[in-house]
């Protein structure tokens, strides 16, 4: 007399509901919608790769403008542009992909409502598509290290843990932004709001030391505030603040799991609603 076969039934864990495993098995289209936003942004676009220049100078040049020369912020021993530049380069990433991501779902209609594929693959190509414009930032940085005769320093080698840290916040958010998007269409209209305040609230054009000792530690909990710390310590070979950089890190994670939690929770209904 064989056994009775006794099925259980039981709730998915967090990490196993979000299905990494099919988002593996969909990298191909993963890398497709990747390239498809590339062409995209910069075949609309009337200057094209250009503005991708433009922006992180014409911004750096204006901020150069009033605050070296009206406030005289303290950057130590690098010069003002280049401190203004490793900002803003880090921060147009952010501000881009965070957009472009937040409305991924509503700009692709139909391919959602009308085949499978893990979700999470458009608001991770729209972050990954922004990264073309880092990489011309980046550049622009080199070049102008080389005019102001500023070597990288020894600690060069951290400059990639600060952009890995920078697209691992971008993806998160905009992850959160883009699921929040298809349920509250407010969302689009508020975005730009709390980026533009986040700006302000971040050190990009001036330093996190203008801030009062008592106070860094709090101001930390701002994610961007590490990212660029870590940044501009790693390029220019000032001095690190692991304190600064390891609370921000704990923010980036607690946004990275919020994120992910929110999407899988609003995930079902994204085909009903959008």
């Amino acid at each position: 007399m064989s056994q009775d076969q006794i099925t259980i039934i039981e709730p998915k864990r967090f990490l196993s509901s979000l299905d990494l495993g099919d988002l593996w098995r969909h990298r191909e289209l993963l890398y497709f919608m990747i390239w498809r936003d590339v062409k995209i942004r910069y075949k609309q676009a009337s200057f094209g790769i250009a503005w991708a220049v433009l922006q992180p100078v014409l911004t750096t040049a204006i901020f150069t403008v009033i605050f070296s020369s009206v406030a005289r912020f303290d950057t130590v021993d690098v010069p003002y542009p280049l401190f203004a530049l490793s900002g803003v380069m880090i921060w147009l990433f952010v501000h881009t992909s965070v957009s472009m991501a937040s409305n991924s779902f509503v700009s692709n209609t139909n391919l959602v409502t009308k085949i499978y594929f893990p979700r999470l693959i458009l608001p991770l190509a729209a972050t990954v598509a922004a990264l073309s414009d880092l990489l011309f930032s980046v550049l622009i940085l080199g070049l102008m290290m080389v005019y102001f005769a500023v070597a990288p320093s020894s600690q060069i080698l951290l400059a990639p843990v600060a952009l890995l840290m920078t697209l691992v916040l971008a993806a998160s958010l905009g992850t959160l932004f883009s699921a929040l998007n298809v349920r509250f269409r407010d969302v689009k209209f508020a975005l730009p709001f709390l980026l533009q305040v986040w700006m302000i609230a971040s050190p990009i054009f001036y330093p996190s030391s203008l801030l009062p000792e008592k106070w860094r530690l709090v101001y930390a909990i701002n994610p961007m505030v590490g990212i660029l710390d870590l940044f501009r310590s790693a390029v220019f070979g000032t001095s690190i603040d692991w304190q600064l950089i390891g609370i921000s890190s704990i923010s980036i994670v607690v946004i990275t799991v919020l994120s992910l939690a929110v999407f899988r929770w609003m995930e079902d209904d994204f085909a009903d609603i959008v």
